[in-house]
């Protein structure tokens, strides 16, 4: 199986804010959603989610993510 490239990303959950967040490598956006919740332990809602946000350090884009804590699942956030 082929690796997918590496990329650094800047990570942080809401609530917590920039100054809690972690720089994480990972293959891409959301792989770094997932690694900085697994890694982290961020606060979860009453949904039982969490809200990652995730910028890219070479080229500055941020994507946010919401992590369903039942299902594993990643979602973009709305």
């Amino acid at each position: 199986m082929i690796e997918p490239e590496q990329h650094r990303y800047f990570a942080y959950a809401e609530g917590l804010g920039r100054a809690h967040g972690h720089v994480l490598e990972a293959g891409s956006f959301e792989a770094a959603a997932v690694g900085f919740t697994e890694l982290y332990s961020p606060p979860v809602d009453a949904d039982d989610e969490i809200r990652i946000f995730v910028a890219d350090l070479d080229g500055g884009q941020e994507h946010c993510f919401v992590i369903d804590l039942s299902d594993g699942q990643a979602e973009p956030c709305d």
